[in-house]
């Protein structure tokens, strides 16, 4: 069998393609069938687009943990969470996939483990590539997607929605059976 799928590539990255973003891939959604869609949302304004453009859709919003940039300080606005959840949208707040200990480590002895190494590796292929496949996974260890369950994770370099991934979810500890199957769109650099 053989498939074409369309990608679309943005020239620039950021917060200016997330209506468009959101767009794409809810036309393939509905192409495809797929109900669950997961959101990267660090203050909320991107989930609440994301509810208004996905009714209907199980929507799972996955936010940076409390004390990301500073002690205590949880950036997801508490208006932005009302409104998500009013709207039956799921939000996750937990230790990024990636990051976690290894963070600790780099931030505290200046040594690379293999969680930011694979970071690293996966922003290759852009910033918003590495958060859609990284919040699929926290998306799976929450138990809120099913291993092996296709769904549609975007992500975005900076703030807003530039990428958006057909991913067929897997657990964290099972990171290597995480499968991109298209990639929807992306920033060109």
């Amino acid at each position: 069998m053989t498939l074409e799928a369309r990608t679309v590539y943005f020239d620039n990255p950021g917060g200016e393609n997330t209506e468009a973003t959101l767009g794409i891939a809810k036309k393939r959604a509905e192409e495809l069938g797929i109900k669950t869609i997961v959101v990267a949302s660090t203050k909320g304004y991107t989930a609440v687009q994301a509810m208004d453009v996905f009714q209907g859709y199980k929507v799972i919003i996955v936010s940076h943990v409390t004390g990301f940039y500073e002690p205590n300080l949880q950036q997801f606005k508490p208006e932005h969470r009302g409104i998500v959840e009013s709207k039956g949208g799921i939000i996750i707040t937990a230790a990024h996939a990636f990051a976690g200990l290894s963070r600790a480590m780099r931030l505290k002895y200046n040594m690379y483990l293999l969680g930011e190494i694979v970071a690293d590796t996966l922003r290759i292929f852009g910033q918003g590539t590495k958060v859609a496949c990284e919040i699929a996974l926290m998306a799976t260890d929450s138990g809120l997607v099913r291993s092996g369950e296709d769904v549609i994770a975007i992500g975005g370099t900076g703030w807003g929605a530039d990428t958006a991934l057909v991913v067929r979810a897997a657990n964290t500890h099972r990171f290597f059976d995480l499968r991109v199957m298209e990639v929807l769109c992306k920033p060109l650099l």
